[in-house]
């Protein structure tokens, strides 16, 4: 891929060539991109705030940061879906050369392991269309090859509705995550969700920790230096169990790189909030959402194990609960794995994720899908049966 952010004509996947918008009678077509120029971000992010689903993961900053940290190693490419001169949808795919334990290949909506949302940003209204124009053009393309398979959609959302009108394909993984969206007040929704032995013992752990130091939370404002927060975040979460594991963020230069990255996109483009919980002036829980109304995602976050019998996590979530008292943030995605202990004790609304594998045309392509179909379900019916003998 080219360094994110250079300007360049749309090339084919030879590096010479203009791709061609292939356009219906209606105007209607899809083409592939390599890269992202300042136009076309204008219009990408015009797209996002007229999409039929919020997704910050989906939005030309964030695309933009991925590509410059782990594009050079990936079969990336941009599909862009227009109606007559105006942008109705984005998709970034990458050829796959793995499904479970088969070892073929596939195409897949791009979602590497720091994007938490893989659904396609799509004009409101649009979506029967730009599905219609993604699977012409993937039908077509000799890179398509085996099936499409797309990750992390939000079952029955309006994205993966307008594909099943298009081309049904086949839910092959549901995940549930904890979700927050309510229209109670921050103080209203945290009495009704936490049961009030816990509330309690919730104030004796803030009572403690002020007794330690002078406590208070901070937001990131305009003028702060941002660099400085990003470090800090990355010194906590690195001192840290993930630290430890070698998964966190600074463990790795390219993930490092990407998240300064991001987070100043998501800065310049004004959907970014950074909080901090500190003692002394000093940051023991940090948390980085992106905001993208009427939604929002929480991206990031990290404590200081030192004072883990203070539940630090847990109180700058609390702070987070004023995401609430926003009139143009409806909900938030909290982007944490299934049951996840900390989250799903106070967020009780839950959000339905789902895979879904689709075929393709061509009868190579239909063998392709309908081989993987038949070993997934195999190894659904062993997992069942193995499951039983236990």
């Amino acid at each position: 891929m080219h360094p994110a952010g250079q300007i360049a004509t749309p090339t084919d996947r030879a590096g010479t060539a203009p791709v061609r918008l292939d356009a219906a009678p209606d105007g209607l077509g899809a083409r592939v991109r390599d890269t992202i120029d300042p136009e076309l971000a204008a219009e990408w992010m015009a797209l996002a705030a007229d999409a039929a689903e919020p997704n910050a993961f989906a939005e030309p900053w964030f695309v933009a940061a991925s590509l410059a940290a782990f594009g050079a190693t990936r079969d990336v490419r941009l599909i862009e879906v227009r109606s007559g001169n105006a942008l109705i949808g984005m998709m970034p795919v990458a050829i796959e050369h793995r499904y479970g334990r088969m070892p073929v290949r596939f195409l897949q909506n791009w979602c590497h392991h720091q994007m938490f949302l893989g659904t396609p940003l799509v004009r409101a209204g649009q979506g029967r269309a730009f599905w219609t124009a993604v699977f012409e053009l993937l039908d077509g393309a000799d890179w398509a090859t085996g099936f499409f398979h797309l990750r992390g959609v939000v079952e029955e959302g309006p994205v993966h509705r307008a594909l099943l009108d298009v081309r049904p394909g086949t839910i092959v993984h549901r995940e549930t995550r904890a979700f927050l969206e309510s229209d109670l007040s921050p103080d209203a929704y945290y009495k009704q969700a936490v049961r009030p032995k816990k509330r309690k013992e919730i104030r004796r752990l803030q009572n403690r920790l002020g007794e330690l130091g002078k406590v208070r939370v901070r937001r990131l404002e305009e003028g702060a230096d941002l660099h400085a927060w990003a470090d800090a975040f990355l010194a906590l979460e690195k001192a840290g169990w993930k630290g430890q594991a070698g998964s966190a963020l600074a463990s790795t230069p390219e993930t490092e790189s990407f998240f300064f990255t991001a987070l100043a996109g998501a800065w310049e483009a004004g959907r970014l909030q950074f909080l901090r919980l500190d003692l002394d002036d000093r940051p023991i829980a940090m948390l980085v959402n992106f905001l993208t109304p009427p939604g929002s995602f929480s991206f990031k976050t990290a404590f200081d194990e030192a004072y883990a019998r203070f539940s630090p996590g847990v109180l700058i979530q609390l702070e987070n609960l004023d995401i609430l008292d926003r009139p143009d943030i409806a909900w938030m995605d909290s982007c944490a794995v299934e049951d996840h202990p900390m989250i799903d004790s106070l967020w009780t609304g839950r959000r339905h994720m789902v895979r879904v594998t689709v075929r393709l045309a061509g009868a190579r392509r239909s063998a392709t899908y309908a081989a993987a179909r038949t070993a997934e379900i195999g190894w659904t019916a062993l997992r069942c049966l193995m499951g039983k003998a236990r």
